[in-house]
Order: C-alpha cells, then structure tokens, then sequence
C-alpha cells in the first residue's frame, strides 16, 4: 500500500432537529469542548461542531433521529480522576466501567442518547 492512515479528523454524532442549543450546553457547558465554525456551505444542514485540542465531534441533524447507544466515540483523557471531579461539580452522571485491562474508563451518554466513552490507559 502507498498510504497511510494517520488519524480520525473527526466524530459525527446524531442528533434531533433543533438541538443546537441542547448540544451547546452539553458538549461546551458540560464536557468543556469549545464551539468551531462551520463551513458556510453546511451551515443550512443544521448541526454544530465541537473541539477539545485535536479532537472533533460534529453534531449533525437527522431525520428520522435514532440516538447512537451501543457504537460510541472513545475520548482518551489525561489525569482521569481530575475528570471525574470536574463531570461531579457539573452534575453529569457516568458509568463506571471496569471491564477493559489495563485501563480506566466510563460511558455516559450525551442529552441525545448518544453513548461516549472516555479512557486513561494505565502505564
């Protein structure tokens, strides 16, 4: 092969029509993601874009809307206890999840019903 894959540009994530302000309050108020510009020609799509140092999520209306509850996004996070802390003086709720060797993670689900998960690999 002649390319390569370097890494994901971005998530997409589903969410009902006229949300935008929903998905503001979540994934800027509550998971601290800082609100990007879209491009002018997908701004009549609807939706809202999301970034938090090299990672983005894309919020995107669909039609019908069915929340995404077993596929998620994996957030891998630094210094997870400082997270949790952060998530509790928000009142978000998380699930623990110990399932995983060797790492640290939990789910929660964003005002849609989308699942997210976020991990710290032990080292």
């Amino acid at each position: 092969m002649s390319f390569i894959y370097k890494v994901i540009d971005h998530v997409q994530l589903a969410a009902p029509e006229n949300s935008e302000e929903t998905a503001r309050e979540f994934y800027s108020g509550i998971l601290g993601f800082t609100e990007i510009d879209k491009p002018a020609s997908l701004k009549k799509n609807g939706g809202v874009w999301f970034q938090a140092g090299g990672i983005q999520v894309h919020i995107g209306i669909e039609y019908p809307f069915v929340p995404a509850r077993k596929a998620h996004p994996a957030f891998r996070v630094g210094n997870m206890a400082d997270l949790k802390t952060y998530l509790g003086e928000k009142g978000a709720e998380y699930r623990e999840d110990d399932r995983l060797p060797g790492a640290k993670r939990f789910y929660m689900t964003d005002p849609f019903g989308n699942r997210l998960e976020f991990l710290e690999w032990e080292k």
